[in-house]
């Protein structure tokens, strides 16, 4: 079991490592270290590396966003959760191919791996919300729509919404008839 003084060195890392990157992805490990109060040695510890590093903060971002689903659910329509939801999705994919760079092909490739079938499994709960509700197209395929989200990350962010809007528009059964 890790201790609880452990879990929070890892939080204040991993939060001032996503603070840092987004400000500069050159950012020195030291940098991180002393942006979340940690010495280097607690920062190397539990972070052997740079890439390392920057694998926990996608595997956290995943974590984060599979786990709102079901509070999106409760609160939203199924529509609009899968928009607001898939918002989030757009963001983590442009932050994660922003920070691309620092990644080795093959971390590529287990990223990608690891974080696939329960991305997939997030937007089957939306999608088979949806269905149950009428308002999703019976046809609507997991598998299609993350591979539509891969246009959104790519487009001018101003391009977002009004893209994910087409895509959702298509899913709306109710506009399908």
């Amino acid at each position: 079991m890790v201790r609880a003084d452990a879990r929070e060195n890892r939080a204040r890392i991993l939060a001032a490592a996503r603070e840092a990157f987004a400000e500069d992805d050159d950012t020195s490990m030291n940098q991180i270290a002393q942006r979340a109060g940690v010495g280097p040695g607690t920062l190397y510890r539990n972070y052997p590396s740079r890439e390392a590093l920057i694998l926990d903060i996608y595997r956290d971002e995943v974590a984060k966003l599979i786990g709102a689903v079901p509070e999106l659910l409760a609160a939203e329509p199924p529509l609009e959760a899968l928009r607001r939801w898939t918002t989030e999705l757009v963001i983590g994919m442009r932050t994660k191919h922003a920070l691309g760079a620092a990644l080795s092909p093959d971390a590529h490739k287990s990223i990608s791996e690891q974080t696939y079938d329960p991305v997939i499994g997030a937007i089957a709960q939306l999608l088979d919300a949806g269905k149950a509700d009428g308002s999703i197209r019976e046809d609507a395929e997991p598998g299609d729509f993350l591979q539509f989200t891969g246009a959104l990350w790519r487009a001018a962010p101003d391009r977002t919404q009004p893209m994910l809007a087409l895509i959702l528009d298509g899913l709306d059964a109710r506009r399908s008839r």
